[in-house]
């Protein structure tokens, strides 16, 4: 009778995936923190400046008017409709708003995304590095990620070569792409991504573009997935160019033929995204001055950094063309990256995630560190880890 017990307590082996590192990193950050230690974070990738001010006044005018209740399971008729002119006044592409979903952040929309187009078994192709919840997600619904390295040759960017070759050795059910792309920045331009879709395509690989970094694009502007085709799938959110991360807000723009089957999902799983979060959301479109204002402090913080990192001794990086990241070689003073961001965090008190959370095969040699914040927290970043770095052994 205890071992039967024993098992009313045991975890399901889906759940056995492994935990989001950079919140632990935030944790350890918090510890110091309660000990008095000023910590400067670099480490999650979160806007340190608030909602526009749009969204704000939008949410508390809600909440006066009284209640807050369930709204339409693919979001609010006018928040779709808003998000489809987003895309002609950005993309210059006609949007049919039905073919946009609401959903909580983009975390719920890849749920879903990988819900309405794989089967349990089947195999989907992620660029590496690489955001680590695209591999978590897919492993808890019994898929297989499938990590396909990338390099300097094809600017650290999933090639439609590399995706074929990978194709050829067992069938692939999907890729995801990300430009620009979450740990390194890097983004694809056009041509790149373009061809990559229709190579896939071509090949029955079905293709979900994650683009919850567009906006924050310094190279070159970032294009969508939706202009090449209207088969792919779309993923964006609020979270990171509208600085609304905990809001929980996001979208989708899905193929028609499978708008039924995602909403049929979120109706079970979610039966909408919260009320409040959509209208802030559909009012933050109006804040777009104020988002661009943030965005120019975020260029700013990438000239401190990779003017400043080289100098503190961090030399080699990525290349940093969007998003606020910058993904940084370390071998040079260390081959764990886990260690070194430990070490760092406490002895320099600047906190950074460690390439493993986003590279299992390589990330020992990289950091990823979030350029968010405010300029005087890049120079004294800079500062603390060129101090620290000056002492370390190697």
């Amino acid at each position: 009778m205890l071992e039967a017990a024993k098992y009313l307590l045991t975890p399901s082996k889906r759940s056995n995936v492994p935990p989001f590192m950079v919140m632990d990193v935030m944790a350890a950050a918090a510890l110091l923190e309660a000990k008095g230690a000023r910590v400067v974070h670099m480490e999650v990738g979160q806007p340190a400046a608030p909602a526009p001010a749009t969204a704000i006044a939008a949410a508390q005018a809600a909440l006066a008017h009284g209640r807050i209740g369930y709204t339409e399971t693919l979001g609010i008729p006018s928040l779709r409709a808003r998000i489809a002119r987003h895309y002609a006044d950005i993309y210059d592409l006609a949007l049919d708003p039905a073919r946009v979903v609401v959903t909580t952040g983009s975390s719920g929309g890849f749920i879903l995304a990988f819900l309405a187009l794989f089967e349990a078994g089947d195999r989907v192709a992620l660029g590496n590095p690489g955001y680590p919840p695209y591999r978590h997600i897919l492993s808890a619904l019994g898929c297989e990620p499938v990590l396909i390295e990338t390099s300097a040759e094809t600017r650290w960017a999933l090639s439609a070569k590399a995706l074929i070759a990978t194709h050829r050795q067992a069938p692939l059910a999907g890729v995801v792409v990300a430009s620009p792309a979450n740990p390194t920045g890097t983004m694809m331009d056009a041509d790149t991504l373009s061809r990559l879709i229709a190579v896939a395509e071509a090949e029955g690989i079905r293709v979900i573009s994650d683009e919850i970094y567009h906006g924050l694009d310094y190279a070159f502007a970032a294009e969508t997935a939706a202009n090449f085709s209207e088969r792919a799938l779309v993923i964006n959110s609020f979270s990171k160019y509208f600085c609304m991360t905990g809001w929980r807000v996001g979208w989708m723009v899905v193929p028609d033929t499978l708008v039924r089957a995602v909403e049929r999902l979120q109706g079970n799983l979610a039966i909408s995204v919260p009320a409040l979060s959509q209208v802030a959301a559909e009012a933050a479109f109006d804040g777009r001055a104020e988002m661009e204002a943030v965005k120019h402090g975020y260029e700013e913080n990438r000239r401190i950094l990779t003017q400043g990192l080289p100098k503190a001794g961090l030399d080699k990086f990525l290349p940093v063309d969007g998003a606020f990241y910058l993904y940084a070689d370390i071998s040079r003073f260390s081959d764990d990256s886990l260690d070194f961001a430990k070490r760092m965090l406490n002895e320099a008190h600047v906190a950074a995630t460690p390439g493993i959370d986003f590279d299992p095969l390589n990330g020992k040699h990289f950091l990823r560190f979030c350029y968010a914040g405010s300029a005087a927290e890049m120079y004294e970043a800079v500062e603390r880890i060129g101090g620290w770095l000056s002492k370390a052994p190697r």
